[in-house]
């Protein structure tokens, strides 16, 4: 009963935080918005607690396994063993494989199989979501390719889009993760959370949108998924895939050193000052929203820190940092705030998403920048949501 409760509150909570920065409430739907709900509190169901659903996490969680031990192979040719012998473990073990995944994801997209996959998925979608199908084909694509490449694939378009529109695509991609980056999460949480994570994100994505961003498309521009990487010779693709994964590997890893060299520096300032460490204090922050998550009230305090150290650096330094105290928090508050982690929802993706627009179309990228702590404020609140659901069907 206590699980129904702390959800229905979580509903409130997130409903009404929306509420205050939406555009336009007269516009909202509810049909949509509570169909969307009711489809994702049975996919969570599904993920988390039912038969078929954990044997599907398992097997989606083995396939990576497998190719992470294909990713060592190259790992271990360059950096001559290092990986076996359990040196530079983060960097060989979690970045490393993503330059493998990239390449995969690339192979997949050059044989125009990402594009059906996209269409079919995002066709779906647009049915249940009352989005127009751009969005819906956004969200899947934006899973599939990353926050940054999935762009390219609407470059032809981009200037056409309203503003309204714009931060629709751009918090998409902020709520989300890629696909090629799923693998190194699995290293560090339960795969069950992540698979279950990354349905739940696009189903919030949608509901928090149509609360805060309500607008209906009276027509549907042109898709231009199949343009992406015309022209281009399969090695071609293939070594851009290559080199914007290990960019992707060398960005999170600098991103790491800084974040996790400035937090211990503040944190141990703050405690020299206050007495208390600077994720002390962001935990007495987000201990009301930990709660209100499903949270056990006596881990609240250490999942609310770990939750706004993910919100001020980056999800794997909070990842890090769950591991740390993993074993002192029960299944269900380790679960919430699993969950939780799953998204790119943190300032550095403000940077991230209006540059990789930017680059595309200067005066869109310019747009999405102006929005760029609102676009950070609605994607913190479809983790929140993602994370409510999940507490609701964890026991």
């Amino acid at each position: 009963m206590s699980h129904i409760l702390h959800f229905v509150l979580a509903l409130v909570v997130v409903a009404v935080l929306a509420l205050l920065v939406s555009r336009d409430r007269k516009s909202i739907r509810v049909r949509f918005i509570v169909q969307l709900l009711v489809i994702e509190v049975l996919l969570a169901w599904f993920f988390l607690n039912s038969e078929a659903g954990l044997g599907f996490v398992k097997g989606f969680a083995g396939l990576f396994d497998y190719l992470l031990k294909y990713a060592a192979e190259g790992t271990n040719f360059v950096f001559g063993g290092m990986n076996d012998k359990g040196m530079a473990f983060f960097f060989l073990n979690v970045l490393c494989p993503i330059v493998f995944i990239s390449a995969l994801i690339g192979i997949l997209q050059h044989l125009r199989i990402l594009p059906i996959v996209i269409r079919a998925i995002g066709t779906v979608l647009s049915k249940i979501n009352g989005m127009g199908k751009l969005e819906s084909f956004n969200a899947v694509s934006s899973l599939i390719l990353g926050q940054s490449e999935n762009f390219i694939a609407y470059k032809d378009i981009l200037g056409q889009m309203s503003q309204r529109r714009m931060y629709t695509m751009a918090a998409t991609a902020m709520s989300t993760v890629s696909m090629s980056i799923v693998g190194a999460y699995m290293t560090m949480l339960q795969p069950k959370y992540v698979v279950a994570a990354l349905v739940l994100n696009m189903f919030s994505t949608f509901i928090v949108l149509s609360l805060i961003n309500p607008y209906r498309v009276e027509k549907e521009e042109d898709l231009q998924l199949n343009d992406l990487h015309k022209g281009q010779s399969f090695f071609e693709m293939l070594g851009e895939y290559i080199l914007a994964g290990f960019r992707v590997a060398i960005i999170v890893a600098a991103m790491l050193i800084g974040f996790i060299a400035l937090i211990s520096c503040i944190n141990a300032l703050f405690d020299a000052i206050f007495g208390i460490s600077f994720q002390g204090v962001l935990g007495y922050i987000f201990f009301p929203f930990a709660w209100i998550m499903g949270v056990p009230a006596n881990e609240a305090l250490q999942v609310g820190g770990i939750m706004a150290t993910k919100l001020v650096s980056n999800e794997f330094v909070a990842m890090m940092e769950l591991q740390k105290i993993a074993a002192n928090l029960s299944p269900r508050g380790e679960g919430i705030l699993s969950v939780f982690l799953v998204s790119f929802a943190n300032f550095s993706s403000i940077g991230i998403v209006a540059g990789a627009i930017k680059g595309l179309h200067e005066e869109q990228g310019n747009v999405v920048s102006r929005f760029g702590l609102k676009l950070l404020y609605g994607s913190t609140l479809v983790s929140v949501l993602s994370a409510s659901i999940a507490g609701l069907v964890l026991g």
